[in-house]
């Protein structure tokens, strides 16, 4: 699984971006909608969810861990 370093927090949309698992903040936001985020493991309708590190964020199969920098 990959990691991406955040520093902070993160918003949910924002970090689909960071990550390369959506092209833009529009893809990011219909994914969310339509119910295709997953955040550890439940599904997460609201794109401005605050990730403080240590969430596991999945999207189509592909899951990627978000850690907290310092």
């Amino acid at each position: 699984m990959e990691s991406v370093e955040v520093r902070g927090t993160i918003r949910l949309g924002q970090f689909l971006q960071v990550a390369g698992l959506v092209d833009s903040g529009s893809h990011a936001h219909a994914l969310i909608a339509a119910g295709e985020v997953l955040v550890d493991g439940a599904v997460e309708t609201r794109r401005g969810r605050q990730l403080h590190g240590g969430e596991i964020i999945e999207v189509g199969g592909t899951q990627v861990s978000v850690d907290a920098a310092g």
